[in-house]
């Protein structure tokens, strides 16, 4: 898994629907996943720190987590299916954990009211996830390039020998 965290909210140029953008610890991937309208505004407010005069349902969901002793632990982007993104809430109540089947981007808006991490399954990263620093990536495949070109079998051995 990789943990990414909330980079942007952008809307789509041409269907004008919101997206999501998550971006890896290295700023190197980018996840982008469309939101609703909604849940974009949700998004936003937690990450403004908005207040508002009543509980909206995401604020309502981790005052119900408070008041049970439920600790929303992680939320995992998990798979994709289809073009469908599923996320489950991985919550903790004393020794019972139990994982909540979820849409990501009401996991998103709870992961950032909760201030827990967000997870994504590496397999989905590599399915849907785009470049973001090209050059680093090329300089790293050049690098690789270059260390097996330079690489003989005696090396080889010895470095597998290092490792026993």
């Amino acid at each position: 898994m990789i943990e990414m965290k909330v980079a942007a909210i952008a809307l789509d140029a041409v269907t004008r629907s919101p997206i999501v953008l998550l971006k890896d610890a290295t700023e190197r991937r980018a996840l982008p996943i469309y939101i609703g309208q909604d849940q974009a505004r949700s998004i936003i407010g937690a990450l403004e720190q908005q207040a508002t005069p009543r509980p909206l349902t995401h604020d309502l969901m981790i005052n119900v987590f408070h008041i049970w002793n439920i600790k929303l632990e992680k939320v995992i982007i998990s798979t994709l299916q289809d073009n469908t993104f599923y996320a489950l809430l991985c919550t903790k109540m004393g020794k019972k954990e139990k994982n909540i089947d979820c849409r990501p981007s009401d996991a998103i808006a709870l992961a950032i009211r909760a201030g827990c991490p967000i997870w994504v399954m590496e397999e989905v990263v590599l399915d849907a996830s785009i470049p973001i620093d090209r050059q680093a990536d090329e300089e790293e495949r050049e690098a690789f390039k270059d260390f097996v070109a330079n690489l003989s079998p005696e090396d080889l051995i010895r470095r597998t020998r290092q490792e026993e």
